[in-house]
């Protein structure tokens, strides 16, 4: 593959990266590069051999991935791309940018981060000492493997502050009412439960026949000889690990196949729940998600025997104006003024839309630098236009439309995939080789990023997967593609690159390829998260309960209520069972009794309002696409999948209301 040299090496970064730092090696072996193939510029180019020479370099450190004779060009041509991109964002600190706070991450002892982790889970309670409800429905709806995950940082928290003699703390037997020195947890069964629903006392899990279209199929490229395996998210990701790897094992598990063809073929069998994407839930529903995810994560890793790795990092002030350098809450904040409901940043919007019509077939799309000049020129005439509406987006060529891309994502002062448990996306995958085993802990820490950085991510790795899609004519496969992304959303600013990190290349890559070939997967909500979900809000509602029967008006007012059911009418407005009424505000029909069967789809329910309407519908419900929601009892707002079978979610949910609405983007 020739790529025509640029002539200039594209200045897109903002990291400190000091060449003190970078060992001097001995050269062992490096390919000859030849100028028509790399897009470095000369004066660049004998620090990237440098930098290659130490990756290569063998004998000093175990290797990260295998090199058999026949594979040796093609993972020096790959690392070569990870750190000549490394390069370039080296070069580009230099070039006298804007000095900003850096990103400062700090050690802490383990007291501290304990104490953190209980905040971060919803169980601050346990430090205070206060008695909270959310606290407690938090608590009741633990798997074995999670409350031990609980159990063991409260224990390990408790013990740094008795030694520091700093407060008296709670016991743990006395916050889960045990009387042995080994206490145990009083925990949600392990068996499966129904997709997004909860285990009904005893009914089995029903699991429906479905259409070959009725799962999630992830994989990029549909001819691949990899092999198929399914996904369950039945039941909770730490208690379905049976077998830990052993320590002899591990060391083999450092060897990434370059060839794409080798990662596995997931599919997500619909059950008759069917599947939840982020979207499709309340905010305060996936704040409970993004708890819940972070106990389940800490199970996982304690079940694989590997420490999770967290830093601790002191929030830093970014800009508060501009559009590089600035968060993403307040880039939100601001576009929300001229667009309401906006979840993607406007400008990083505009530059994924100038790259996907006109640079998705651009040969070395990504890689290839433009004109560093012209990049910085392009940076501050955005600035100054772009909100104005008169930046003339024409003079902006494809290569240089990447560099900002690239550079608006490496100079957002918090890292778009958060740093707090960076460490762990990388010693997991350097400890367990298993593909299906990283998925499920990358599947996690997906759940734990904020609504921006999370929206934001989902854009970013969809214009990737446009890339790879393209490679015939952009010459950009996947593991070429996730080499250069690897260290603009890695290597934050403000870190300077390590020996260890920088032979952590290939890994960090690995996981990139990853986001990328299983992203699909990675949006949607593991239901067993779901059911804990619907279990804490049923324990809240049963406290609140219990609270209010103490209140002597609430018993008066309950009181008259119980005789006001008792009357004759109350037979007007009962519902048989098996019986919902769904309301379609946006329809000339706005309501509609429908009795349910086992074979009831949601996409059923929307059909037939859709039948009664087809002749008065108004021109707004025909161009929204309308969704079946079900809201309240158990669930703050769920928006069902079309093949779900709604006789189970009525079960599930009995409380809940049922209403036709279009689906927010």
């Amino acid at each position: 593959m020739e790529i025509k040299d640029s002539g200039s090496v594209v200045l897109t970064a903002y990291h400190s990266y000091t060449p003190s730092r970078i060992p001097i090696i001995e050269q062992s072996f490096v390919p000859e590069i030849s100028s028509s193939h790399s897009p470095i510029s000369r004066k660049s180019l004998p620090q990237c051999r440098r930098i290659n020479r130490m990756l290569s370099n063998e004998s000093l450190h175990p290797p990260m991935f295998s090199r058999s004779n026949s594979q040796a060009s093609v993972d020096s041509t790959s690392m070569e791309d990870f750190w000549c991109e490394v390069e370039s964002i080296k070069e580009n600190s230099e070039q006298g940018q804007e000095e900003q706070t850096l990103l400062e991450v700090k050690p802490a002892d383990e007291g501290e981060l304990e104490a953190e982790w209980l905040q971060d889970v919803g169980l601050s309670t346990l430090i205070s000492g206060a008695e909270e409800e959310d606290g407690q429905a938090l608590l009741s709806t633990l798997t074995r493997t999670q409350a031990a995950a609980v159990q063991r940082r409260y224990n390990t928290y408790t013990q740094t502050m008795r030694k520091k003699n700093k407060h008296s703390v709670r016991d743990v037997r006395d916050i889960f009412g045990v009387n042995d020195s080994s206490p145990t947890f009083e925990t949600a069964p392990a068996s499966p439960v129904p997709s997004n629903g909860i285990q009904l006392p005893g009914q089995k899990p029903v699991w429906k026949s479905v259409s070959s279209n009725s799962c999630l199929d992830c994989g990029l490229d549909k001819d691949s000889p990899s092999v198929t395996e399914e996904l369950s998210y039945e039941v909770s990701f730490s208690e379905s690990i049976s077998v830990v790897p052993k320590n002899r094992e591990r060391q083999n598990n450092l060897r990434f196949k370059k060839d794409d063809s080798a990662l596995p073929k997931f599919i997500i069998r619909k059950s008759q729940f069917g599947l939840t994407e982020v979207g499709d839930l309340s905010l305060e529903d996936m704040k409970k998600i993004r708890n819940l995810s972070l106990i389940e994560l800490t199970a996982f890793y304690d079940a694989l025997g590997i420490e999770l790795k967290r830093n601790r990092t002191e929030r830093i002030k970014g800009r508060e104006n501009g559009l590089f350098g600035v968060p993403l809450t307040i880039l939100l904040e601001n576009d929300q003024k001229k667009v309401p409901g906006i979840k993607i940043p406007l400008i990083f919007q505009k530059l994924l839309l100038k790259l996907e019509e006109t640079g998705l077939e651009t040969e070395g799309i990504l890689r290839v630098p433009g004109s560093a000049s012209r990049v910085k020129y392009l940076r501050q005439e955005i600035e100054i236009k772009f909100h104005e509406d008169t930046f003339d987006w024409d003079q902006v060529r494809n290569n240089d439309a990447a560099g900002l891309l690239k550079m608006f994502i490496r100079e957002l002062p918090s890292p778009l995939f958060t740093v707090e448990y960076l460490p762990a996306f990388i010693t997991l995958v350097e400890k367990v080789s298993k593909v299906k085993l990283q998925l499920q802990a990358l599947h996690l820490l997906i759940m734990l990023l904020p609504d921006a950085n999370r929206d934001t991510a989902k854009a970013f790795l969809q214009f990737l997967k446009k890339i790879v899609a393209n490679e015939g004519k952009n010459k950009m496969n996947l593991w070429n593609v996730s080499m250069i992304v690897a260290p603009n959303v890695f290597i934050y600013k403000g870190k300077h690159a390590n020996q260890e990190e920088m032979q952590a290349a290939a890994t960090t890559a690995h996981i990139v390829r990853l986001l990328i070939k299983y992203q699909d997967i990675l949006w949607t909500v593991p239901s067993f998260l779901i059911s804990q979900v619907r279990k804490m809000n049923e324990a809240t509602m049963n406290n609140t309960k219990r609270q209010m029967m103490f209140d002597k008006g609430v018993r008066r007012l309950l009181r008259r209520k119980t005789m006001e059911r008792e009357r004759p009418e109350r037979s007007e407005t009962h519902i048989p069972e098996g019986v919902i009424r769904v309301y379609a505000p946006l329809h000339s029909k706005v309501s509609m009794a429908i009795q349910l069967n086992s074979q009831t789809k949601a996409r059923d329910i929307l059909a037939r309002f859709h039948c009664a309407n087809s002749h008065a519908s108004s021109k707004n419900t025909k161009v929204q696409i309308q969704r079946l929601y079900e809201i309240g009892g158990n669930i703050g707002l769920h928006c069902l999948d079309p093949d779900a079978y709604m006789l189970d979610v009525y079960h599930a949910n009995p409380q809940a209301e049922w209403v036709i609405k279009p689906k927010s983007s």
